[in-house]
């Protein structure tokens, strides 16, 4: 059976479970478009944030 040949130190330790801690990233409905996009982020599809035309968005052909 296999045996560690050191103690793991508290700093490997805590680093190894600090990915535990990741979650998903947020998505919420754009009301005006119904598009998923991230909170506090440009609606890439309409260019939109908080209701202003910020980005100018080209029509695809």
């Amino acid at each position: 059976m296999a045996v560690p040949r050191k103690k793991v130190s508290r700093m490997k330790r805590g680093t190894r479970r600090s990915a535990d801690a990741l979650t998903a990233e947020a998505y919420v409905e754009d009301k005006d478009s119904g598009n998923l996009r991230r909170p506090h982020h440009i609606d890439l599809k309409s260019g939109k944030y908080r209701g202003r035309q910020i980005l100018d968005v080209e029509n695809e052909a």
